[in-house]
């Protein structure tokens, strides 16, 4: 079995051991494996310890993805390729060249967005996508 396959079947076992699958756990459980990073420097999402916390909005969850889409729109490099009312994927493009990936998922129940940023290439981001990820955050919040 894959890896995170692995991860996210241990983790939803041990949360319904606990008895703690319910709304507050559900996100870990349901984006885990969409959201899991590989076990490589160059990525970072708001579900591992160690990485960045969701994004917090107020209201439906549609305010929540026009919120995002506003913030997204702040930023030149930024493109989305695909979204519907519960997920958004966006590539960034550096000025370099490179592109990175960030998946974006709405929980309507803890009003979150939680997200992975991940490179297309290379094994290291010498931390770009912590730090785009820290500015999201900062300009989304900024748009309440």
């Amino acid at each position: 079995m894959p890896k995170i396959a692995f991860t996210a079947v241990l983790l939803t076992m041990s949360l319904t051991a606990l008895g703690a699958v319910g709304a507050q756990a559900a996100p870990a459980v349901l984006f885990a494996g969409a959201l899991a990073c590989p076990s490589t420097p160059n990525c970072v999402n708001s579900l591992e310890p160690g990485n960045l916390a969701p994004l917090s909005f107020q209201g439906e969850p549609a305010q929540g993805m026009a919120q995002l889409k506003a913030t997204l729109a702040t930023f030149t490099e930024a493109t989305i390729e695909r979204s519907d009312a519960s997920a958004l994927v966006a590539i960034f493009t550096t000025r370099l060249g490179f592109r990175d990936e960030v998946e974006f998922r709405i929980d309507g129940a803890t009003q979150t967005i939680h997200y992975r940023s991940r490179s297309l290439t290379g094994l290291y981001d010498f931390g770009k996508n912590r730090a785009r990820m820290q500015d999201v955050k900062t300009r989304f919040d900024g748009m309440r």
